[in-house]
């Protein structure tokens, strides 16, 4: 068992997590992330992420996340666009068919639950 802990956000070290070339829309966005916990059974995750500008695409798990610096547009398939900057929570569901614009280098704190 992990014991409780705390991560400063702004600046945390995150390692690159290279984008699919086909997710790729526009641009040369640059993902990079944190797992900084895990249950168990894998099924549930928490962690810092971070996309550079540009123009992708990308099929959702169930996540909850908070912007905490930068700015985007998430466009869902067949449903709202999400404009997200700092201190905005926002919801996607599992299977959420998503482009995201990154305006400025946008970096979150999630939960993703598989």
């Amino acid at each position: 068992m992990i014991p409780s802990f705390v991560v400063h956000v702004p600046d945390a070290e995150l390692e690159p997590e290279p984008l699919d070339p086909a997710q790729i829309v526009s641009g040369n966005p640059e993902v990079t992330g944190k797992v900084v916990w895990e249950s168990d059974d894998g099924r549930q995750l928490r962690g810092v992420w971070q996309i550079t500008p540009g123009v992708v695409t990308d099929t959702e798990a169930d996540e909850l996340f908070v912007v905490v610096s930068g700015s985007a547009t998430i466009e869902v398939e067949g449903g709202p666009t999400l404009r997200v900057g700092p201190g905005d929570l926002a919801v996607l569901r599992e299977g959420d068919r998503t482009t995201w614009t990154v305006h400025e280098t946008l970096r979150k704190v999630y939960a993703i639950n598989l």
